[in-house]
């Protein structure tokens, strides 16, 4: 089978308006400095004429694991809706910039392009007002075998399941997957959305997915576990590939009888912990798009998460591990 790129996403997308405000922004908008608010399109549109000059870009977990991936060196693709907007145009702008296939055009109708309207203060904490608009719209008729195509691998985010036909289209998208021997991973997005969808999700492990990233809380709610040596336990009887992140511990890669530690990388300074995870995603599947081993796709994944930390903003920057010595 020739596949037509590494790594598809398939997820959320949502533009990321950055801007730098004082604490005395977020009291006049009745925001608390550090949470994640859902708001409307109404209240999306008044904060925006609000805030000051803001860096806009492409973002979502899954978008943000993708565009890692390009900048690492990989061929990728996605497949996320948006409107035809300013900042719809400006989301498929920067991931084609970064050399991704949008494989959906931008819509002329419906609810505008999803933003993230991140609040970063002085002391680099964000805080964010979320509307979603139209990547819940994206729907099963989007998924097809053109758009799918035949990619290596593709990654699914758990907020997928959020949307009305998100069971479905992911299920679609597995199944068009295992038809040209692609890879079906899934990200467990985090650990309210696992309980929200506990048994949808479980289904989809059992039957559908081969690989699982994921944080420790994430694999706590999915196997209903309190502790990573019983999760561990449990994991035995699981046939997928599971990479699980656990913050200042490291990494824990299990994969049937096979279980890597990976410890965490010392970081000097830790700037906004925002995107670790896709960090560690994109540099984990890098390394296994190329036919890493799985220690070194461990040592991949931590290393960027460990550069991202370290910085502002969830992109990783292009060529971050042409120098990296996997087997340091």
């Amino acid at each position: 089978m020739s596949h037509s790129a590494q790594l598809l996403g398939i997820s959320n997308a949502i533009v990321d308006v950055l801007a730098h405000v004082e604490h005395e922004f977020l009291t006049d908008i009745g925001a608390v400095p550090g949470s994640m608010t859902l708001i409307d399109k109404d209240q999306a549109r008044e904060l925006y004429a609000k805030m000051g000059p803001a860096t806009e870009m492409s973002g979502g977990s899954v978008a943000n694991t993708v565009a890692g991936f390009a900048n690492l060196g990989g061929t990728a693709a996605y497949i996320g809706k948006v409107r035809a907007d300013q900042l719809g145009t400006i989301f498929n702008h920067d991931m084609r910039s970064l050399g991704v296939d949008i494989r959906l055009e931008a819509t002329a109708s419906g609810a505008p392009t999803a933003r993230s309207h991140v609040l970063i203060t002085d002391d680099g904490q964000r805080t964010m007002q979320t509307y979603l608009g139209a990547c819940l719209e994206l729907a099963l008729a989007d998924i097809t075998a053109e758009t799918v195509g035949a990619p290596q691998a593709m990654l699914l985010e758990g907020y997928v399941w959020d949307i009305a036909e998100g069971p479905a289209l992911a299920k679609k998208a597995a199944e068009i997957g295992r038809a040209n021997d692609t890879t079906v991973a899934l990200s467990l997005s985090d650990s309210f959305c696992v309980e929200r969808h506990r048994d949808s999700f479980l289904d989809f492990v059992r039957n559908d997915a081969d690989i699982i990233v994921a944080d420790e809380e994430e694999v706590y709610a999915l196997l209903g576990t309190p502790s990573i040596n019983e999760a561990l336990e449990v994991l035995k009887d699981y046939d997928n590939l599971f990479a699980i992140t656990r913050s200042e511990q490291g990494s824990v890669i299990v994969h049937k009888d096979k279980t890597i530690v990976q410890p965490a990388s010392k970081v000097e300074q830790i700037v906004d912990t925002t995107g670790a995870g896709d960090a560690y995603s994109a540099g984990f599947l890098y390394g296994w798009a190329n036919g890493k081993s799985l220690h070194d796709c461990a040592r991949y994944g931590t290393h960027c998460a460990t550069m991202v930390i370290q910085q502002l903003g969830a992109r990783i920057e292009p060529g971050l591990l042409d120098d990296f010595d996997a087997s340091g």
